[in-house]
């Protein structure tokens, strides 16, 4: 970087201050950069040297410290977008997968066992849970598009995904577990092929929310409020 004049170094510092999504952080340093050259060839119009132009249209845009903060919750909420996405769509789909394979493929004989008398109550939590979850992403996806505008701190709500996830996904794992051994016994689904493939999609899909729960925790860890021209710059962009 040595040669690199003002304006170029600011975005570098800028892309080490900020955390999110690749995406969408590219964009952000993109408009920034595209917003400093403007400036910056305004200046030059005026009849200033390139270098003095760049430090100038920086010096107008404000430090990395000053913007950094409100660049970093638009991130958040691009992150809180993708996870409410991902709960709103694929929990319900999980559990409307788990009930379509008991109907098509119940099972051979063998597996039939008798089930324990708290089966059916753990069942219907199992349901209510993730029916809550799948409503819980939409609430988040309605309030991180067309509700931003009503919210003073929308970045809460990314972090809020980020805890609803991590908070509930131990106790869904051993409630899972009980209601696959109350079906199937101890030796679970051995040799049932439906349930295993179900099984895998649906841990494949339980890692996914995870990992986009904690990068909703990570991207909001110190994000403050957004400005007013931060928050409009983000609507123009939904």
């Amino acid at each position: 970087m040595g040669n690199a004049g003002p304006i170029d170094e600011y975005v570098v510092s800028m892309r080490h201050a900020l955390r999110g999504p690749g995406g969408a952080r590219r964009d952000l340093l993109a408009e920034a950069r595209d917003s400093l050259l403007d400036a910056a060839e305004a200046y030059e119009c005026e009849g200033l040297p390139r270098a003095e132009a760049e430090r100038l249209a920086v010096a107008d845009f404000g430090t990395v410290p000053e913007v950094a903060p409100g660049f970093q919750e638009e991130l958040a909420v691009s992150q809180g977008r993708r996870t409410a996405a991902l709960l709103f769509l694929s929990v319900p789909l999980t559990a409307l997968s788990w009930s379509v394979i008991w109907r098509v493929f119940p099972g051979t004989p063998s597996m039939a066992v008798a089930k324990p008398e708290w089966y059916g109550l753990l069942s219907r939590t199992v349901d209510g849970i993730q029916l809550a979850t799948g409503v819980a992403g939409g609430l988040a996806l309605l309030a991180l598009g067309r509700g931003l505008r009503r919210m003073r701190r929308p970045a809460l709500v990314t972090r809020w995904l980020g805890l609803l996830v991590w908070l509930q996904m131990p106790i869904m794992a051993v409630m899972c577990v009980g209601l696959t051994v109350g079906a199937q016994g101890p030796a679970g689904f051995s040799g049932y092929i439906p349930g295993l493939v179900v099984s895998s999609i649906t841990y494949a899909l339980a890692a996914w929310w995870l990992h986009s729960a904690a990068h909703c925790l990570l991207y909001t860890l110190g994000a403050p409020a957004l400005s007013a021209v931060d928050r409009e710059r983000s609507l123009s962009r939904s």
